[in-house]
Order: C-alpha cells, then structure tokens, then sequence
C-alpha cells in the first residue's frame, strides 16, 4: 500500500498566550481549519523546553530496557487506577486484528490514597506506580505532565476561539481533567507481517486533544477520508502531532474530526513515542454546540459524561478492563 507524504498543517500557537485577543483569535482561526480538514496537525510554538523534551526521552528509554521482570514489578494489574506497565500485546485498538505490537506504562496526576476521589473509587483516580533504581523518571515525568496540562488547557482556549465562543467556554471541562502521560515503545515491525499486526492498530482517541511527542523514527499513519487513503506524519523537530478525540467530535456533531490514525514501524529500530491524552473532567457532560447544528439538524449523539465515555472505550480495547 502505498503511503502518502505527509500534508498535515502546521500551526504555531505562540499566540495563544499573548495579552493581545487579536494574536489570540488568528491562532483560533488556523486551529479551525486545520480541525476541519483532517483533525490532526503539527503544533509549534508551544514553550516547551527541549531539554525536558529530552529528559523524558531519555528515562523513558532507560525504563523499556529494563528486564522485563523488573517492569512487571510496576505492572498495570498491579493497580487499581490503571497506572504502571503495559506489556507488549497488552491492547489491541483495531477490532478484528492481531494484538498491538507495543509496550507502554501509563502515568496521570499524582493523588494519595486519602483523596476523596480516590477513596470513592473514581475511574482512574490515584498513586502512580513508579519504577525504582531509575532516580530521573519520577521527576522528569512529574515536570512533563505539568508542562502538557498547561498546554492542553492552551489548546482548549484555542478551541474554543476557533468556533467562535468564548475562551473560557470549555473551563468546565477543563477543571480537575484526566489526563494521562503515556510512555510507548514499539519493537521493529516483523518483516513477514501480515495486514493484521500492527504497531497500534487504526483507532480514534477517546478523550478531548492528544499532544504526542515522537522520536525520529516515525511510523504514525494518519487516515485521510478525502482520498482514502493514509498519511504519513513524519516527525518534525520542535513540535508536537496533535488530534482531536472523539469528545471533540460529539461536542461539534462531527464538524471537527476525530481522525483514525494508526502506527507501523517499519523503520527497523526501535521507536518510542509520549501521546499524553487530555480527557477532561469525568463529570462532565458532553452534548452537542447548538452553534454547531444547521438550521433544522439534530445532535448525532445523545449527551454522555466524560466517565461514561472513557470506560466504554477502555472495556473495547482491554479485554480485562
């Protein structure tokens, strides 16, 4: 099959923190088409410091290259709020194939077990799990997380000028957010494959906007509806890939798209990439933008909580979740 080069956008979002509104709104304006193209793009401008970019980089590499024994020390099993070690196979995104060809730890805000929330059982609500002899990791992902939640709400502001409504129109959904950093690593793809293994099979996102940073090696594929086929989003130093979730989708009645995407890495070394999924408060509920109904036109989805949303998603991707 062949695979086209990549026609993403990219779109610097400096503006987004200027004091000036008028800088604010033309970053608005360019996240609008690039939402209503393909729902993915190139994110610069972002203030993020390279050598953080770095930083977690480097542990992340420094975990996947432990024994597997000692990864399965902080196994995903072994917590009760979906934190830790995911191990090769452990999801399979694409209904009908093979398991995907990848290992992950996941990691979200940090909460003590005498939080309200955590003591209520909320869904992906409490501690990490964190490796130990790895002294950098837990800072550096501690930083990095922190650096993504300001960004993300960023990003929503955008949003938000982007259909022209107010900036602060999403800040409910904002507030008190899932948000899960995800580290992944994905091994050479097998050369004798077939079209059923891959190394994240073609899914949409489930929560609001991905931020994913991607090492050199490249290997996401992004699905283009205009000539069915896919794209290649080839890295682009100094910026993040950025896609819209399904939330997204349901909030404008899929004016905006929340794009099948997927991953093949036939590079022949090893790839590792950091989607961190923004999510959203879990009691939010999610219905349509009467803005973004034709005269005449009925909301395509019933309204739903973030919660509701996220643990239908996670009970079709985890055969044991």
């Amino acid at each position: 099959m062949t695979i086209a080069t990549s026609t993403l956008p990219i779109v610097d979002v400096t503006g987004l923190s200027s004091s000036d509104p008028e800088k604010r709104r033309a970053v608005g304006q360019a996240l609008r088409q690039a939402c209503l193209d393909k729902g993915f793009f190139y994110c610069a401008g972002h203030g993020i410091p390279a050598g953080l970019i770095d930083a977690v980089f480097a542990e992340t590499r420094a975990f996947f290259d432990l024994p597997l024994e000692t990864k399965e020390l902080v196994a995903k099993e072994k917590s009760f709020c979906n934190r830790g070690y995911e191990t090769l196979g452990g999801q399979t995104l694409q209904a009908g194939a093979k398991p995907d060809l990848k290992e992950g730890y996941y990691i979200g805000l940090e909460l003590p077990e005498d939080d309200p929330r955590v003591v209520a059982r909320k869904f992906n609500h409490g501690p990490n799990q964190w490796p130990a002899d790895l002294p950098g990791f837990r800072p550096a992902m501690r930083a990095y997380h922190a650096a993504m939640l300001d960004l993300a709400e960023r990003l929503m502001r955008g949003l938000a000028l982007s259909l022209d409504l107010e900036e602060n129109h999403f800040d409910g959904f904002v507030r008190d957010p899932l948000a899960i950093l995800r580290l992944l690593h994905y091994p050479p793809h097998p050369p004798q494959a077939g079209s059923d293994e891959l190394g994240a099979g073609a899914h949409t996102d489930f929560g609001g906007v991905t931020l994913l940073l991607q090492d050199e090696v490249g290997g996401l594929q992004v699905f283009d509806n205009a000539s069915q086929g896919w794209i290649a989003a080839q890295p682009i130093p100094g910026t993040f890939v950025i896609n819209l979730g399904d939330m997204i989708a349901r909030w404008t009645n899929d004016r905006y798209r929340s794009t099948l995407h997927r991953v093949i890495n036939a590079s022949g070394r090893e790839r590792y990439s950091i989607p961190f999924f923004f999510t959203g408060n879990p009691d939010f509920e999610v219905s349509c933008i009467p803005t973004c109904l034709a005269p005449g036109e009925s909301p395509l989805y019933p309204p739903i909580t973030v919660e509701q949303h996220l643990q239908s998603m996670y009970s079709k991707t985890y055969v044991a979740a």
